[in-house]
């Protein structure tokens, strides 16, 4: 019994997990210090429409060499999970230098 409920428990993790993914654009040499921006994207119809415009240039003022990072973060996890009946999604994204 304590074993199906464990495999159980186990495999609806996994399930959360599967849909987390960042994705890492590198500029440039890419990131050269730790200096860091970040900034969320806001989205309705479960991301389909934007509802801001996150400008990563502008985030990155003016440097050559920097990193963008785009992910779904905990916190916008637990975000989407509550709205998500009024269809509004986020997910940060992060600049650094």
């Amino acid at each position: 019994m304590f074993k199906k409920l464990s495999v159980t428990f186990l495999i609806v993790g996994m399930l959360f997990v599967i849909g987390c993914a960042a994705h890492v654009h590198k500029v440039g040499d890419g990131a050269q210090g730790n200096d860091m921006t970040t900034a969320r994207q806001w989205y309705v119809l479960w991301g389909f429409v934007p509802i801001n415009e996150v400008d990563t240039n502008a985030m990155a003022g003016g440097a050559t060499d920097y990193e963008i990072v785009t992910a779904v973060t905990p916190f916008d996890f637990v975000l989407n999970a509550l709205l998500s009946e009024v269809t509004i999604h986020c997910r940060t994204v992060t600049v650094q230098k």
